[in-house]
């Protein structure tokens, strides 16, 4: 049976805009800040399959249209 986290990163990969907003929502803010840096780094260094790139770009791109807080958790003004 799968565990929290692997539930959580099949949600935030599954390229299912629902799904990964809705494993994101579930998240604390210090959270959230760790998984859109993990997303980058995915997206970013080598090492990652193909297909790996594409689900934590899709899954950022998802997130930046839904994410209006600030990383630091302050309030915009």
């Amino acid at each position: 049976m799968p565990d929290k986290l692997e539930i959580l990163w099949n949600s935030l990969l599954s390229r299912q805009p629902d799904l990964v907003r809705e494993a994101f929502s579930g998240l604390n803010l210090v959270e959230q800040k760790a998984v859109l840096s993990h997303l980058h780094r995915m997206t970013e260094e080598d090492g990652w399959h193909r297909e790996q790139r594409i689900s934590a770009s899709i899954a950022l791109r998802e997130l930046d249209d839904t994410n209006s807080l600030p990383l630091d958790g302050s309030a915009a003004v």
